[in-house]
């Protein structure tokens, strides 16, 4: 960080930030705004054009952080994220001389038990060092204590480098002490609590008939594929909607303690809705019958762009703890993978992104065809 010092004024109005603050030099006086942009009803809205800067602006940090555009999600696709009612999401612009800089994003849940905040503060290259990223940090490290929250969770991409590592207490994977995320995020009072390993698989895959019969000879016959794309159908809506709330606790999350997501029936209609009217990505999605009890038990979802040099994104893959032993998480991901190639050819890869300890989900990655691309840091700071 510069040695230039930093003023800053802070003030709020019916729970809206809009900072003014100023570095000095010896020489020379920066200063930016920060202001909270207004999520559009619509990518079309006359209203929506800093909402798209703000996600234009994070692909581009992005793209630089995990070194592919793979990653990326255009504005129309990310929408609906920000119009979720059950993660509320706030999206703040930092802006130099009406140039747009870096932006903050605070996200949480609902209900009285929702103890956890989800924060990002990115800023383009030719803006750090101007205290930007710090004053943006500030501002949703503020909103989540002011909303009582009791942690703040943080996941950013740290390029593999060599030099001294920074080791999660999980023991698996790691990364380099001397970046200058790393260094922010430690000063700011967060610990690494995880690494996750971004993975891609180039498509076609070879040979995926065989595997897929494979799969299921191995699985045996107490099982059965389900299929579907785009809205869940009604007989499987309470199975999804628990196989969701099962992902948000039997999924790895270390000492992120990441808390019970609860997805009901009426949240995933209500999420299906919303992705139809607004998403112009497809979803695509196998899952597992359990025939002796007619329940879902896994499932797996790829979420695929309309553009077919684009790659698709791998969401979701969980298979229940009591039904685990099967071989059920490789049935699902070369079942989707055989699906998607049905209803969705012509992709170049699909990328997907696991915690470093959960190796039996690397090892059916692996053998499957995923390779390593990239890393992503996770980070817990607590606020009370």
């Amino acid at each position: 960080m510069s040695t230039q010092c930093r003023e800053v004024v802070f003030w709020t109005a019916a729970d809206r930030w809009h900072p003014l603050h100023s570095t000095r030099g010896a020489t020379a006086v920066t200063t930016f705004t920060i202001d909270e942009v207004t999520i559009p009803s619509g990518i079309a809205d006359p209203g929506a054009v800093d909402f798209i800067e703000a996600i234009d602006l994070g692909n581009a940090v992005n793209a630089l952080g995990y070194g592919t555009t793979d990653i990326n999600y255009e504005p129309a696709e990310e929408l609906p994220h920000f119009l979720n009612p059950h993660e509320p999401m706030t999206l703040l612009v930092a802006r130099v001389d009406g140039r747009m800089a870096g932006r903050g994003i605070y996200e949480t849940q609902t209900g009285e038990d929702a103890d956890s905040a989800w924060l990002a503060a990115q800023v383009l290259p030719e803006f750090r060092g101007l205290g930007i990223g710090t004053a943006l940090a500030e501002a949703v490290e503020t909103m989540a204590a002011s909303a009582g929250k009791s942690k703040a969770l943080v996941y950013t991409p740290i390029p593999p480098m060599s030099g001294e590592q920074l080791t999660p207490p999980t023991g698996f994977g790691s990364v380099v002490r001397d970046h200058a995320a790393t260094r922010f995020l430690l000063r700011r009072g967060y610990r690494l609590e995880q690494v996750e390993r971004a993975s891609r698989l180039g498509l076609p895959v070879d040979g995926l008939a065989t595997r897929l019969a494979d799969a299921e000879q191995s699985s045996g016959v107490d099982y059965v594929l389900r299929y579907w794309e785009g809205r869940t159908p009604e007989r499987w809506l309470e199975g999804f909607a628990h196989l969701a709330t099962r992902m948000s606790t039997d999924a790895p999350s270390a000492g992120l303690e990441e808390p019970e997501d609860v997805w009901t029936v009426e949240r995933v209609i209500e999420f299906d809705d919303r992705n139809a009217r607004l998403n112009p990505r497809r979803r695509v999605v196998a899952a597992d019958e359990h025939l002796r009890s007619g329940s879902l038990v896994g499932f797996t979802v790829l979420s695929v762009p309309q553009q077919l040099v684009r790659a698709v994104d791998q969401y979701a893959t969980l298979v229940l703890r009591e039904h685990r032993g099967h071989r059920l998480g490789m049935l699902l991901k070369v079942a989707n993978l055989e699906h998607l190639e049905r209803v969705a050819p012509g992709h170049p890869s699909v990328i997907t992104f696991n915690a470093e300890e959960n190796r039996h989900m690397l090892d059916v990655n692996e053998a499957v065809g995923f390779v390593p691309i990239a890393s992503e840091s996770a980070w817990r700071k607590d606020l009370v």
